[in-house]
């Protein structure tokens, strides 16, 4: 494709779809970015490979153009760096940077950096190509040298036409000082496509325009800092506002339904409606007319009798009078009420109808952990003992348990 192609650098899910509503046609993960984002950290090989991959399937999945992927020095040796390339391409990432520093790394246009020999960095891209031939991927590897500012110009021209020769598809030298050295660059192996870092805002790289860089011999063009630097400041100058008892101003703010549209709320929303569906009906009606001793009206009376009645189990089915000899102390009376439980699972299943002494519900809840805490023996010692008009099918208890069950207790 003609020209030269310029992709920003982003660190998240929102600034990658952000760099694709600018209908930019790719992005790259920028390390630096993301150990400042996700970890509040200098990029100075604290940042894991796991965290760029769990950082980077994130981005990947919330945009549609390609992502090329900061995969720092490989993690590692060479069987790190295939593993690294499997995981990136596992992750949805159209790209990978590898890098010929050593562990741990430093930022490209800071101090302190190292590069592993000739041989190992020549290896490392040869480990990558041979990882993505074994994944069947299309993967694009960009190989990079910071031998510019860790040895010297030449070692680092040197390295990128080996590295064109083990098999990168892209080649980049970091921190090159001028214009010229530029030109020198774009003039080794002048089939494969060359990347620029326009390291923003005082890096060794002169900034360059676009057609300038495509003039020199450029195809790609990343810009790693300008998302990061400007939602810091943004950021910064918010909580100035807000601490001086502000908001931000309209002008640097977007609106509520801006952010919405963003982040794609009323795309859910349309989509949503696709999957609508009637609301179920309650499993359960609002009343008890089922234990009720009257029917509310002959047509409940009739429905009644169609239905199927379950045989109710008596459990215990002596009971102990007040006063006897069999007496079981303060708890005497609950032994004498007889009381019907009945449990119907979630599923509408019913699991347990049973008649059962009262007083045999203290070693129930230890059982049914629900009934714990429903204090039916207080409701009980209130309630009067009349045997001449028992409380037939009167609800005592009516609720659900963690477990979805429907727990009712009657007074038999």
């Amino acid at each position: 494709m003609p020209g030269a192609h310029q992709a920003p650098a982003c660190y998240d899910a929102l600034s990658a779809r952000l760099v694709e509503r600018a209908e930019f046609r790719a992005c790259f993960t920028s390390g630096f970015s993301i150990s400042a984002a996700r970890l509040g950290l200098p990029d100075v090989g604290l940042i894991s490979y796991g965290e760029m991959i769990d950082q980077g399937r994130l981005m990947t999945e919330a945009v549609s153009i390609p992502v090329i992927g900061d995969a720092d020095n490989g993690y590692g040796n060479c069987m790190n760096v295939k593993r690294t390339v499997k995981g990136f391409i596992n992750a949805g990432f159209a790209g990978i940077i590898l890098e010929d520093q050593v562990s741990p790394k430093a930022c490209g246009h800071t101090q302190g950096r190292k590069v592993v020999s000739r041989e190992e960095a020549i290896m490392h891209i040869k480990a990558a190509v041979d990882a993505r031939n074994e994944s069947g991927s299309d993967i694009v590897i960009v190989a990079r040298t910071d031998s510019r500012q860790a040895v010297s110009l030449n070692e680092a021209l040197w390295r990128v036409r080996a590295f064109a020769d083990a098999g990168a598809d892209v080649l980049f030298i970091d921190a090159l000082a001028s214009r010229e050295e530029m030109k020198a660059f774009c003039a080794i192996a002048p089939g494969v496509p060359k990347m620029a870092n326009m390291l923003e805002g005082g890096g060794k790289t002169p900034i360059l325009s676009p057609v300038e860089l495509e003039e020199i011999g450029y195809k790609i063009i990343a810009y790693p800092l300008s998302l990061i630097g400007v939602s810091m400041r943004a950021m910064e100058d918010a909580l100035i506002a807000i601490r001086g008892g502000r908001i931000p101003p309209p002008s640097s703010l977007p609106t509520f339904e801006e952010i919405k549209n963003t982040l794609g709320f009323n795309h859910y929303y349309e989509e949503d409606k696709r999957y609508a569906v009637t609301p179920a009906q309650p499993l359960y009606g609002t009343g008890y007319d089922n234990y009720t001793s009257e029917p509310n009206s002959p047509g409940d009376s009739r429905s009644r009798a169609k239905k199927t009645q379950e045989p109710v189990i008596d459990i215990l089915p002596q009971l102990y009078d007040i006063g006897s000899s069999d007496s079981r102390g303060p708890s005497t009376g609950m032994w004498s009420r007889t009381l019907r439980l009945k449990i119907t699972g979630r599923d509408g299943i019913q699991k347990i109808d049973a008649r059962i002494p009262a007083g045999f519900l203290e070693g129930m809840t230890r059982i049914i952990p629900g009934l714990a805490g429903a204090n039916i023996m207080e409701r009980l010692r209130n309630a009067p003992v009349d045997t001449d008009n028992p409380q037939n099918g009167q609800i005592l208890l009516d609720f659900e348990d963690a477990m979805g069950d429907r727990i009712q207790v009657f007074i038999a």
